[in-house]
């Protein structure tokens, strides 16, 4: 079994190069080339704007839900989703110590030692909020139950729903919903602009010239039997896209995720398999992805041409989405 690789933006190089360089390989030598890679973000951690700002409140905003919210004060913050995206993004705002709790998704660094109100991944329980004393609490659709984000607001605690759309262009929507919310819309667009940016370089390193390579996203919880298979608007194709792929669920008509089954990945035929990391341990790692179904007989599967990514970073869609695509890009088209 050829060893996990983390590749470096050394690598870039050889990504730059292209279709011409792929073309001109030897076939075996590009195999002998392929194997298990971890794509990886240059930090762990966010990068705020500096200086911090201050919170120009009270402002009102209108929530995903259709509801008129008036903010008051953000001075003990809980921005929880099920992506880790609403606290990527506070924090990238400059306000992550005014944060008071945290979702499952949410690990980086900087929030990893607060309280966890998310115990089952996308269900808050009330008492555990309340605890918290939030002044501010933003969620989107993916959190919920909504009976419990009603009993916050009748309890008098602002409840501001965020667009929960996953692709590249909802990043900044989302960035400036939440710096309306939070009364630091300046912030805001300085956070949009540096974005952008970064996702405009990121997506300028994709090949061109050639059939792009066919990727196959695998959402994968072995712990509880649950291996899916995603197909468009799953947030997984948009980021596959972003770096000149294809997604193979989108391109045998899958929406969503679904069952992942034998017949299916093979029809499929993905070049390469991308995982998030701790999916892939929750099977055994390589070797346990390789026996579920379907896996050992796609091209990917001959080559072991797997990729895995940080759970809280892949389909985040939030403040580094630049750097998770050109991470992705560089693990994905740089070798083989």
């Amino acid at each position: 079994m050829s060893p996990r690789r983390s590749l470096t933006a050394a690598t870039l190089a050889a990504l730059m190069l292209g279709a011409a360089g792929c073309a001109a390989a030897d076939p075996a030598d590009a195999a002998d080339d392929c194997g298990p890679t971890t794509a990886t973000v240059g930090s762990d951690d966010i990068t705020p704007v500096s200086p911090p700002p201050t919170p120009a409140l009270p402002v009102t905003v209108t929530s995903a839900d259709g509801a008129e919210v008036t903010v008051t004060d953000a001075s003990r913050i809980l921005p929880v989703n099920l992506y880790g995206s609403i606290a990527e993004i506070v924090f990238s705002l400059g306000l992550g110590d005014r944060v008071v709790g945290r979702d499952t998704a949410t690990t980086f660094p900087a929030a990893a030692e607060l309280p966890l109100v998310t115990p089952g991944g996308h269900d808050l329980a009330a008492e555990g909020v309340l605890a918290l004393d939030p002044t501010v609490v933003l969620a989107d659709a993916s959190i919920g139950p909504p009976e419990v984000l009603d009993q916050l607001r009748r309890s008098g605690i602002p409840v501001v729903l965020i667009d929960d759309e996953q692709t590249l262009p909802a990043v900044t929507l989302h960035i400036r919903e939440i710096a309306a919310a939070l009364g630091v819309v300046e912030a805001g667009e300085e956070l949009v602009t540096r974005v952008e940016q970064e996702i405009d370089e990121a997506r300028a390193t994709a090949p061109t010239g050639a059939d792009p390579l066919r990727v196959a996203f695998l959402y994968l919880r072995g712990t509880a039997g649950v291996y899916l298979l995603a197909g468009e608007d799953s947030g997984a194709d948009a980021m596959i896209e972003a770096i000149g792929a294809e997604d193979a669920g989108s391109a045998i008509g899958i929406s969503g995720f679904r069952p992942l089954t034998s017949e299916g990945l093979i029809n499929a035929g993905p070049e390469v398999i991308l995982v998030m990391s701790e999916g892939l341990d929750s099977v055994g790692g390589i070797e346990g992805l390789l026996e579920l179904p379907g896996v050992a007989q796609t091209p990917a599967g001959e080559q072991q041409r797997i990729v895995d990514m940080a759970d809280g970073v892949l389909l985040s869609f939030g403040a580094r989405t630049g750097e998770a695509v050109a991470a992705l890009a560089e693990a994905v088209h740089g070798t083989c």
